[in-house]
């Protein structure tokens, strides 16, 4: 199928932006899989850092691309709330989401771009801003004793936030890969463990040809994670 196939219909070799992203939720699969229910198992978590990568780069490349930029960033964000109730009933805490920590990286990259095409140097005061509001949600609120308790924290912290910001502002595919590379390690400077195994990514995402793909199955990324992350939680719960 040419989705998955390096070497497509129109001559051109690579993989398609569908192609990564179905293989982004198989490495993502794994890692909560042995997360939730195999944790014995630590080579299923750094397959799972496979996964972060390529979601943040098409975060980026979906700013880049999208028609619509208040409708992404509302089906991003309304499927992170949507996960946010199901994990409150499942756990009754308040761990936030991937997809709340992508909103939080599409408003930067908004506010990033809206001052990079101002005219106006007062403009920079808005990414600045967004920046300040993500380092308050990811790296101060944690240190409230009430919002401890409840285990909140977004998901990938603040370094996190920024990666899909650091893809953005390159225009050139290589320049994007660095910066990549460069998030990454940052992140593992924050968080260390199993994080450098990212950058495995990074070569896949060499591979990324620029197109989208043939099949229309945007539904099932946004669908699929809070679906089978509620549905792994469940069994878990069962197996204890």
């Amino acid at each position: 199928m040419e989705d998955t196939a390096l070497r497509q219909k129109d001559g051109s070799w690579g993989l398609s932006g569908n192609a990564l992203k179905l293989m982004a939720l198989v490495f993502m699969t794994i890692d909560h899989l042995g997360m939730l229910i195999f944790p014995q198992y630590g080579f299923m978590r750094i397959i799972g850092r496979f996964a972060f990568p390529i979601f943040a780069y098409m975060i980026a490349e979906g700013c880049t691309y999208t028609h619509d930029r208040r409708k992404y960033l509302m089906n991003i964000f309304l499927l992170g709330v949507l996960y946010q109730i199901a994990y409150w009933f499942v756990e009754h805490g308040l761990y936030c989401c991937i997809f709340i920590t992508f909103s939080l990286s599409i408003l930067t990259i908004y506010a990033v771009d809206f001052a990079m095409k101002s005219k106006n140097a007062a403009a920079w005061i808005l990414p600045v801003l967004a920046l300040a509001l993500d380092w308050v949600l990811c790296e101060e609120l944690v240190k409230i004793p009430f919002l401890k308790s409840l285990d909140y924290h977004i998901d990938y912290g603040f370094f996190g936030v920024i990666v899909p910001v650091l893809v953005y502002v390159p225009k050139n595919k290589w320049a994007k890969l660095a910066a990549l590379a460069a998030g990454i390690f940052l992140m593992y400077l924050d968080r260390h463990g199993k994080t450098l195994w990212m950058l495995v990514s990074v070569g896949l995402l060499a591979l990324y040809n620029g197109k989208r793909g043939k099949l229309r199955i945007k539904t099932l990324f946004y669908v699929y994670y809070p679906v089978h992350l509620v549905i792994l939680e469940i069994i878990s719960k069962i197996l204890k």
